[in-house]
């Protein structure tokens, strides 16, 4: 069981849980007008207590299999943020995709940065993986400074790589090395 970790006195990095239905539904509808230039387009449905229920009962389930570990990131009882590592692959690999957002009334408090450099620590003492991966829309740089700040080190350009905004969009990519263990130990 991961723990909560407070990253500030009144914000915490959490696991997500279907409680957060409500809260998640209200933090996008709250955040879209910020959120969406860096997301996919999204169903009505997104936007709605049950809509997220569906997704978070389908999120819990992969992460009960170790496929994916769903952070929320909480201010009193607001969900201001989330951090994903996803397609957690074990084996030689060990690696996953981190993806995160904030909402917009959240921006410019290091809060991100905080939260990143937290899930890296997880991700390489509770999940002992060897690397992850992001990425940030080519245009996103206040999304490449947070992860440069976190040591993730550009390690490539994908032309076309992630529909955005009703187009294909080209990103940074961009990974940090977390340790140099053997697989297993």
């Amino acid at each position: 069981m991961i723990e909560a970790r407070p990253l500030t006195p009144d914000v915490q990095l959490r696991i997500a849980t279907l409680e957060d239905a409500a809260a998640l539904a209200d933090a996008y509808t709250r955040s879209w007008d910020h959120l969406s230039p860096w997301e996919p387009a999204r169903p009505e449905s997104w936007f709605t207590v049950a809509g997220q229920r569906e997704r978070l009962t389908s999120t819990l389930e992969r992460y009960k299999n170790g496929q994916v570990v769903p952070w929320l990131l909480v201010e009193a009882d607001r969900v201001v943020g989330a951090f994903t590592l996803q397609d957690v692959v074990a084996g030689p690999f060990r690696s996953a995709s981190l993806g995160y957002w904030l909402a917009g009334d959240v921006t410019g408090r290091g809060l991100a940065t905080l939260a990143v450099e937290a899930v890296a620590e997880l991700a390489d003492s509770e999940f002992k993986l060897h690397r992850i991966e992001a990425s940030t829309l080519k245009n996103n740089v206040a999304s490449q400074r947070v992860l440069q700040r976190t040591g993730f080190n550009q390690i490539g350009f994908a032309p076309t790589y992630l529909h955005i905004g009703g187009v294909w969009q080209d990103c940074n990519l961009y990974q940090r090395i977390l340790n140099n263990r053997t697989p297993g130990t």
